[in-house]
């Protein structure tokens, strides 16, 4: 038993440490000297703009995430309004469309020969010098896209925290006079504020990850930044020096984040009963229901329509060989990433299930830094020893055999996957891990009681338990690994195309017409999870409905809504 223990935690061990390679070789080449003086010209020139775009897009999208987030939170969690049980799930969906997705969608829609510009000025016989519109391919557009598109992770969050506030500490506010928007500002945003800002850390990362959305807007940032040193300045040294300050800017974000929350203490108390609703009547319901449906239409309903359109313009051209082909390429990556990311995050979970010590805990921490990585800088951390590595066994080859092989890890599927997985095991890793836990140790006990091994144990009682958890593990990672973008471009085989790459070399080449089909395939993919969570949000809010907690009508007060 002990040698058995001991050989799986140097599995483990060894697991956590490739998935920290990409990392540690990024950093590493902040120590080497960047080749032709181009570290020194970045700095000069463009690196000033990366920052300060950078910052604004981080600014822009914590602030709107967070309004928006919190605000539909409150609404859906707290209050009664029409429409209030369809809002409260179909708030998520916004999940489902990738952010350069719906930055395609919105450019074909809202650019001057769009059907937007071009229907003004049919009914108001303007030409173009004759008026003014906001353009979309600017930074401001990239914010109110990156928003869209990532307010669902604050939403959640901050929704679960209102839920599971102690209705004592409200009622006890309003015993002593407070108004409901004191009550809001005082005691439930305050219980909140944990989860609102692991909600916006979230989507911090996920804006910063970002490259579709800001490359095609034109935006310079530190993502456009690498790709731009990698291929047009050719210096792998710079780029990955940029990468690096990229990973010093989240970590960075996630470290004042904690520390202003240092001192804090939270207790929200154990709230044994469902907090009653507050029902909104009049123009406070109208405009609550406005206010939820809103993200909803803009971040899901619209650029899906858009998308429908634009697919239905010229079916015969979306659908060719290269579209097919690119859907099974991206078909094959997400279902190998996806099994072996559920076989590795199983291993990961049980072992520290068996073992749970400070250096098991460590273990998955250290997995779980991929996902605050962005893709582009794991892409160039997977590239720069693979690159070594496979020069190394070429030059080995050639002296011993006279073989040239050429490159065996670069441009493969195999590094491909690599990335994949050490960006998103983190994802399977926590779904395996919540449904582990529900398994109570009694279960162990008895298996080991009557005889049962370690691996028997998680084959015939774990294993079938955590049928939903591991195959809602497969289906996030599947997913994740269908929309990703930066890192396929850098690492994917020559003349290897997935319909992430797909639809983005539709969009460079502005045929953005072409791109609706292989776009909307994205979506519907990404619709399974969404609706999965959808479903979870519907039981929860029925569970509670089952009560028969009375809603407690109030008359319309200022700040009810």
């Amino acid at each position: 038993m002990p040698r058995s223990l001991s050989l799986s935690t140097l599995l483990v061990t060894l697991l956590a440490l490739l998935a920290v390679v990409p990392l540690l070789s990024v950093l590493l080449q902040l120590l080497q000297p960047s080749t032709g003086d181009v570290w020194a010209h970045l700095v000069r020139t463009v690196l000033p703009d990366y920052l300060a775009n950078t910052a604004w897009i981080a600014l822009g999208v914590a602030l709107g995430t967070t309004v928006i987030g919190v605000s539909c939170a409150w609404l859906t969690a707290t209050h009664e309004f029409p429409g209030r049980r369809l809002l409260e799930w179909a708030l998520i969906l916004p999940f489902a469309m990738p952010a350069y997705v719906m930055a395609y969608a919105y450019t074909d829609f809202l650019q001057v020969s769009g059907p937007l510009q071009s229907a003004l000025r049919e009914l108001t016989g303007w030409s173009v010098r004759d008026y003014w519109f906001p353009p979309i391919r600017s930074l401001g557009g990239a914010v109110t896209i990156l928003v869209l598109a990532l307010y669902p992770y604050v939403y959640l969050l901050a929704r679960t925290a209102f839920l599971e506030r102690s209705p004592a500490m409200l009622e006890a506010a309003r015993t002593l006079g407070a108004s409901p928007w004191r009550t809001f500002w005082r005691v439930s945003l305050p219980l909140a504020r944990p989860a609102i800002a692991a909600g916006t850390a979230l989507a911090l990362m996920e804006a910063l990850a970002d490259y579709g959305t800001v490359a095609y807007f034109g935006i310079p940032t530190f993502t456009t930044g690498i790709f731009r040193t990698w291929y047009s300045l050719g210096d792998r040294v710079a780029a990955a020096q940029l990468a690096s300050t990229l990973v010093g800017f989240v970590l960075l974000l996630l470290w004042l984040e904690q520390a202003s929350r240092r001192r804090a203490k939270f207790d929200g108390g154990r709230a044994h009963a469902a907090a009653p609703r507050t029902r909104l009547v009049g123009w406070r319901a109208a405009l609550a229901a406005c206010v939820c449906a809103l993200p909803v239409v803009l971040g899901f309903l619209l650029p899906a329509i858009l998308l429908l359109a634009m697919s239905l313009q010229e079916p015969s051209v979306a659908v060719d060989p290269r579209f097919w082909r690119a859907a099974g390429n991206s078909l094959q990556l997400a279902t190998m990433t996806a099994l072996l990311a559920v076989v590795l995050a199983l291993l990961f979970a049980y072992h520290a299930r068996l073992k749970p010590s400070p250096l098991a805990r460590l273990l998955n921490r250290l997995v779980g830094l991929g996902y605050a990585l962005p893709g582009v800088v794991i892409a160039v951390g997977v590239l720069l020893p693979a690159a070594a590595l496979d020069n190394l066994i070429a030059t080995w080859l050639h002296q011993t055999f006279g073989l040239s092989p050429g490159l065996l890890l670069t441009g493969s599927l195999a590094g491909l996957v690599y990335a994949y997985l050490v960006r998103f095991l983190s994802t399977a890793l926590h779904t395996v891990e919540a449904g582990l836990a529900k398994i109570p140790q009694a279960m162990d006990e008895a298996a080991r009681t009557l005889g049962s091994g370690l691996w028997r144990t998680l084959a015939c009682i774990h294993a079938p338990l955590l049928t939903k958890s591991l195959l809602t593990a497969a289906l996030l990672v599947f997913v994740d690994v269908m929309k990703e973008l930066p890192a396929t471009l850098v690492m994917r085989p020559f003349n290897f195309d997935t319909l992430a790459t797909r639809v983005h070399t539709l969009a460079a080449d502005e045929r953005l017409a072409e791109l609706g089909l292989p776009s909307l395939t994205l979506v519907l993919v990404a619709l399974g999870p969404v609706l999965l969570v959808a479903r979870q949000i519907t039981r929860h809010g029925q569970a509670r409905a089952d009560e028969k907690k009375p809603l407690r009508r109030v008359d319309p007060a200022p700040g009810a809504a």
